[in-house]
């Protein structure tokens, strides 16, 4: 069977995906119309995913589906916007059906999940590339920047660091992983997941965030940057998964966790004032968020402590850089 564009756009695209009440017009005209709240602001963020950069051609179609949506709702969450609309620009050599059906998959998937639409976007042959922009709303006036972090506020990261990077050196033969770790840390490469309802959450309590998709080191020196402030990390208080802690070294471990991209946690700040209620707001949460520093007030230095003692990463260690990294993440 052979598919033009719009075959392809009507059979994978038009009528399988999320539908929400504020779209009047989406897929199937020149443009997209949206309805957006007096009151509210929009954020728009846009992350491209190349084959051969941000992903090989043994990882699933399913997978990318999913994360080319994750890693854009990732970063609407560290601005503490919640997810509306998507568009999609999809690059294809050719039409492979089966690969289609399990983007799409994975695609719809995130977009249920977390409640937004696709809108829009364009179709076209040549190397395989996949771009979404997504969009978000929030309250006027509420969304969480990279320039707010004082000094005195408290450093949090959640979930687990190093993950996503030790299962891509697995995939690449450069660190031996058990089977039990390897299906875990794998799940967690292939399918991030966006922390979009704390990133909302945080709006009125975080003074600075930004989400984990370089390295933290990397993605805070943004914060550090931004808001003429350095930090202070107690590497002690860093969260590493069992998969970390068993497969490596104590220094590999902190390497990993420190500079590898592809985990789409968040990073943020909390202001002293404003800890009693973020720590109301985790409390019955599953996976609660963890301090790891606090910021100083030496514009972009950055302390590293163990056990109280100064830690120096090895200087091959800093962080995806694009242009220059393969594989790399989006971000």
């Amino acid at each position: 069977m052979a598919f033009a564009e719009f075959d392809l756009i009507d059979t994978y695209f038009s009528q399988r995906m999320e539908q929400r009440d504020d779209v009047e017009l989406g897929i199937g005209d020149d443009g997209a119309v949206v309805t957006v709240d007096a009151g509210n602001q929009l954020v728009v963020v846009t992350d491209t995913m190349v084959a051969g950069v941000h992903f090989d051609q043994d990882t699933p179609a399913r997978a990318i589906g999913h994360k080319v949506v994750a890693v854009n709702l990732s970063d609407l969450a560290a601005m503490g916007a919640e997810p509306t609309w998507i568009s999609l620009a999809l690059t294809l050599p050719s039409i492979d059906q089966n690969w289609l059906q399990g983007f799409t998959h994975g695609l719809r998937e995130i977009c249920e999940y977390y409640g937004c639409q696709l809108i829009g976007g364009d179709t076209t042959q040549g190397p395989l590339a996949v771009t979404v922009t997504a969009h978000g709303v929030l309250p006027h006036g509420s969304a969480i920047k990279r320039t707010g972090a004082k000094p005195g506020d408290w450093l949090y990261v959640t979930g687990t660091l190093g993950d996503a990077g030790l299962a891509l050196a697995a995939r690449q033969h450069r660190q031996q992983v058990s089977d039990a770790h390897y299906r875990r840390i794998t799940e967690r490469l292939y399918f991030p997941s966006p922390r979009v309802a704390l990133g909302q959450s945080l709006r009125g309590v975080a003074s600075s965030a930004i989400d984990v998709s370089d390295g933290l080191l990397a993605d805070l020196r943004h914060i550090l940057k931004g808001s003429r402030v350095g930090a202070k990390i107690s590497l002690d208080e860093l969260p590493l998964s069992l998969a970390l802690t068993e497969t490596l070294t104590q220094e590999q471990a902190l390497a990993y966790a420190l500079t590898s991209g592809d985990d789409y946690e968040l990073c943020f700040t909390v202001p002293e004032s404003q800890r009693g209620v973020f720590d109301t707001l985790v409390a019955h949460t599953a996976s609660k968020p963890v301090c790891i520093g606090r910021i100083t007030n030496e514009a972009e230095a950055l302390q590293l402590t163990l056990q109280g003692e100064p830690w120096q990463l090895p200087e091959t260690n800093t962080g995806y850089e694009h242009f220059a990294s393969p594989l790399e993440p989006s971000v």
